[in-house]
């Protein structure tokens, strides 16, 4: 009986663990679908809640075999999504890994990026989170981009 009550003490911390895990899981899905919500709908209020004060954007550009990192200004880009424009951008994303200790969250993500309904290109997102008085907000963001091997 005494190891019945164990077991089940067990088992029961584990389930609660696993729930606050799975919940701390969704709020940071939330934070980067926030961005990318933002980006199809034009909303730049909605993208910019995404990303913490003093957040780095980069992309990883391969021109003719060099490889270099190009920084932008999330400002910038923030600018660019609420400027009104006839194409739709919309990045489809799927969740491939979340990493989490405590405040910090690593999110990897493939992703299909189209304007309107055309195909641009496609990659891998990396993000960095921090959980802070605005909840799960993206401090750090770097991509790649490539128009081949997109299945």
């Amino acid at each position: 009986m005494k190891r019945l009550v164990i077991f089940t003490l067990f088992l029961l911390g584990f389930a609660t663990i696993s729930l606050a895990q799975n919940n701390e899981e969704s709020a940071v899905k939330e934070a980067v679908n926030r961005l990318f919500t933002g980006m199809k709908t034009g909303d730049s209020v909605l993208t910019r809640s995404a990303f913490a004060p003093n957040a780095v954007m980069q992309t990883i550009v391969n021109k003719d075999g060099k490889i270099t990192v190009r920084t932008e200004l999330v400002n910038d880009f923030v600018k660019l999504i609420g400027t009104p424009h006839k194409e739709v951008y919309n990045e489809r994303i799927v969740f491939t890994k979340i990493l989490m200790d405590g405040a910090l969250a690593s999110v990897w993500t493939d992703y299909k990026f189209y304007v309107g309904e055309k195909f641009s290109h496609c990659g891998v997102n990396s993000f960095q989170l921090v959980k802070g008085d605005q909840g799960w907000q993206i401090v750090y963001i770097i991509d790649t981009r490539r128009k081949e091997r997109c299945n």
